[in-house]
Formats: structure tokens, C-alpha cells, sequence
């Protein structure tokens, strides 16, 4: 084979090869995966040498960016509903599958008691309560519906502060802008102050489906299909799980 041919097919695979290496993998996390992400992401990575490139924000915007061309790979939602709606309008190479239940507390930063959690938001102890915007934020959809089951919705509604996502209503709860606020059970793993806890009958509220998408623009990445695989593995779900979860 000649000489200089032979360079140029080496260079050839060795820039395909680093191309393919190159390949990181756009992630649209909801914000309620805050902490755990960099969790998975850590452990994809060790296990793959893929990076993934996360970018967090409320289900509903982050939705909002991918129907506008963002360019994402995989949107991990914390809802089924958003999702769905990608699909039904052709943004996504796949159906939306479930890759976790989330669960939602009562938190609050103060030693308050939530022995009554309900006559406790409605007493003069409690001036402020947070929660994530209800039309964009599933964990604030569902508390919303909690209050509203428990029949005192209207009678807090004055105390009510909206977080524009969980993360925002997170930090409200741990710097103490708010007396309590209603959050995903994983603020609770890595919180740097003491918070003082309830976790919620999942009875009380619609489940929080969270569901996942590989999108379209995955079509040319093949490193996005093995972190959507690795989303659905036992590894993962391990994580999902010790970030207080719940497994289906």
C-alpha cells in the first residue's frame, strides 16, 4: 500500500475514532434531578468514559427550549405528560418510557413539627410557604393537588411563594425565605444545612411519573442511546432509589 495512503487512512480512523470519543451527550434534566444527575452522570462516565453534558431547569421550559430546536439528546422529564407531548409532535426517536416515581415532602429548615402539617400551614407559626410553579413544574402541580385534596388550597393561597422551579422553591426552603416548602424527597440526600422532614402519602397526590425521551437530534449520536440504556439500568436505579425514588 502506498506510503502517504497509508497516513491519510490512519488519520482518517484515528479523527473518526476521536470524533466518536468527542461525542459528550446533552441532557435536559427537570429540576428536581439537581443532585442526583451529577450522581449518574459521575458513574456513566466512570463506566463508559462518556460525558454527559446536563442542562437543568422545570420540565416545562426545558420543553419549551426543545420545541424551539435546542439542541438535546435526552429529556429527562418529571412527568409523563411533557414528554408525551414531544412525541405526539415528532420531536423524539422513541415513546416516553418511566424511569422513576419522585416522591414529595413537606420540608422546612425550622424544627416546626408536621405531626398536623394542615392546621400547621393555616396557624400564625407559618407566614410563607413554597412551592414550584404549578404549570410547569410537576412536583408543584402535585402539591398543589395535595392541598387542594386536603381541602385548605384556599386558605393558604396567601402564604403561598412559587418557586419558577423545584430548585428555586429547594433553595427558598434551605436558606429559610420560606417557613416550609413542598419539594422532592432528594433535596433531603445532599442538603448542606439540617432540614427537618414529611414524606407525603403518595396516596395523597396523582403519582409523579418521571418519564424520558431520546429526542431526534440523538439520531446521529450513539453515545446518547447508551446513556438512555444506562438510565434503565440496575445501576441507576440504584441512585434513583437512594435519592428517595420510588422503583416501578
Amino acid at each position: 500500500m502506498n506510503k502517504k495512503l497509508l497516513i491519510f487512512l490512519t488519520l482518517t480512523l484515528v479523527f473518526v475514532h476521536s470524533v466518536l470519543l468527542a461525542q459528550n451527550i446533552r441532557v435536559a434534566a427537570a429540576a428536581n434531578l439537581q443532585s442526583v444527575i451529577e450522581v449518574l452522570q459521575k458513574d456513566f462516565k466512570q463506566k463508559t468514559g462518556i460525558v454527559i453534558e446536563p442542562v437543568v431547569g422545570s420540565s416545562g421550559k426545558l420543553v419549551a427550549q426543545i420545541s424551539n430546536g435546542a439542541p438535546f439528546d435526552v429529556f429527562l422529564s418529571a412527568d409523563m405528560s411533557f414528554p408525551e407531548t414531544l412525541f405526539k409532535n415528532g420531536f423524539t426517536e422513541k415513546k416516553p418510557v418511566v424511569y422513576a416515581a419522585g416522591s414529595l415532602i413537606i420540608c422546612s429548615s425550622q424544627n416546626i413539627g408536621f405531626t398536623n402539617w394542615e392546621r400547621l400551614l393555616m396557624s400564625a407559626r407559618v407566614n410563607k410557604i413554597a412551592i414550584a410553579n404549578p404549570g410547569t413544574a410537576p412536583y408543584g402541580k402535585a402539591a398543589e393537588e395535595l392541598l387542594q385534596s386536603k381541602g385548605i388550597l384556599d386558605d393558604v393561597k396567601t402564604k403561598m411563594v412559587y418557586g419558577e422551579s423545584i430548585s428555586q422553591v429547594n433553595t427558598y426552603i434551605t436558606t429559610g425565605v420560606v417557613d416550609i416548602g413542598f419539594t422532592t424527597q432528594a433535596l433531603v440526600k445532599d442538603a448542606k444545612t439540617k432540614l427537618y422532614y414529611q414524606v407525603i402519602d403518595a396516596k395523597a397526590y396523582q403519582p409523579i411519573l418521571q418519564g424520558m425521551v431520546l429526542l431526534k437530534h440523538a439520531a446521529n449520536n450513539p453515545n446518547a442511546e447508551k446513556f438512555y440504556q444506562y438510565i434503565l439500568s440496575p445501576a441507576a436505579r440504584k441512585i434513583f432509589a437512594d435519592y428517595g425514588y420510588r422503583l416501578l
